[in-house]
């Protein structure tokens, strides 16, 4: 019995992963990542990396960030305590989705994942306090490969749920896109 439903999301490759908790009256468990069933949805490298994230205020934006190619990866984003508004760009240069964001919901109460192939922006606003996330990465932080998109860039045009109230100086500092902008090659 699989664990997961898989969606595919309208930007190719991007897909939700539902779990399907074991729950009783102790509690539940889930299972977060499992290779055999998540290659069907186009995962096919290993875990080389998992990062945790803490947001203590709603309201707050983290991104939009990726990894140059060849340091490109996929993640594999799950919400562990909270909410938040999921949002992904698709910066892949050839993709007739070039520069469209598409944003989950994802929650600890609804269980769902963000599958992210290589080539797509990634960020999210806290749509609630304390919120925690969970990251799976197929390739390891390489801090010369590091690039971004500011969150607010009005070409994205990106419908964040609430007021920003927090965003580092480092995603600040993202440039706007420029006309030229040519994405990332594969």
């Amino acid at each position: 019995m699989s664990r997961f439903n898989l969606s595919a999301l309208p930007l190719a490759g991007l897909m939700v992963v539902e779990r399907h908790p074991l729950s009783d009256s102790r509690g539940f468990l889930a299972r977060l990542f499992c290779a055999e069933e998540l290659i069907a949805a186009g995962w096919s490298q290993p875990i080389v990396q998992i990062n945790h994230t803490y947001t203590a205020k709603s309201g707050t934006v983290r991104g939009l960030h990726f990894q140059r190619p060849p340091h490109a990866e996929m993640k594999l984003v799950s919400c562990l305590h909270g909410e938040v508004w999921d949002v992904v760009v698709d910066l892949r240069a050839d993709s007739p989705t070039f520069l469209q964001w598409h944003a989950e919901w994802l929650s600890a109460a609804n269980g769902r994942a963000l599958m992210i192939p290589e080539g797509f922006a990634h960020g999210f606003q806290a749509l609630s306090d304390d919120v925690e996330l969970l990251y799976c990465h197929s390739a390891a932080y390489t801090a010369e490969a590091e690039a971004g998109l500011h969150p607010l860039d009005p070409r994205l045009d990106i419908c964040w749920p609430l007021a920003t109230v927090q965003m580092s100086p480092r995603d600040v500092s993202h440039p706007l896109i420029q006309s030229g902008f040519e994405g990332v090659y594969l």
